[in-house]
């Protein structure tokens, strides 16, 4: 049997699927992913498909900028999240730890700015060696990531 090569997509169950996807498109550079080929607009792919208008706002998916990378859907659940993360995204824009302290910590902090801003909270900060390492976050749902 032939089968096509596995694609990695994440998924993320969410109460606000068209906010969190907003969030995380700022966070990662992400875009909106485009409606499937054949159809010009997510609305007529929606209709086509008989999905109840009442339900097009319980998923959304965003693809990054260059379409390199894997895409991150967003699923409305009804419950709401009750514990920690066991897996979690980095955003990485330190440049790394060859990159000189002050300025990996610039960024972080820049980093981190914006993204409060645009409704994350700050959960801890990990040092290493007496130098901010990365930053323990929660999106505007509650999951957990890091910015490093």
């Amino acid at each position: 049997m032939d089968r096509p090569q596995p694609e990695l997509g994440l998924t993320v169950d969410c109460t606000n699927a068209p906010a969190l996807a907003r969030f995380w498109c700022r966070a990662l550079g992400y875009v909106e992913s485009p409606p499937p080929q054949g159809w010009s607009d997510w609305p007529s792919f929606l209709r086509e498909h008989q999905v109840p208008e009442d339900e097009w706002d319980d998923g959304a998916t965003i693809r990054p900028r260059a379409g390199d990378g894997p895409s991150i859907s967003f699923l409305r659940v009804p419950e709401p999240k009750t514990v920690k993360n066991r897996v979690h995204l980095d955003v990485r824009v330190s440049g790394g730890r060859h990159v000189e302290q002050s300025l990996r910590e610039e960024r972080i902090r820049a980093a981190e700015a914006d993204l409060v801003e645009h409704g994350a909270r700050r959960q801890r900060e990990d040092r290493v060696d007496g130098h901010l390492d990365h930053l323990v976050m929660e999106d505007p749902e509650g999951n957990e990531f890091c910015i490093v």
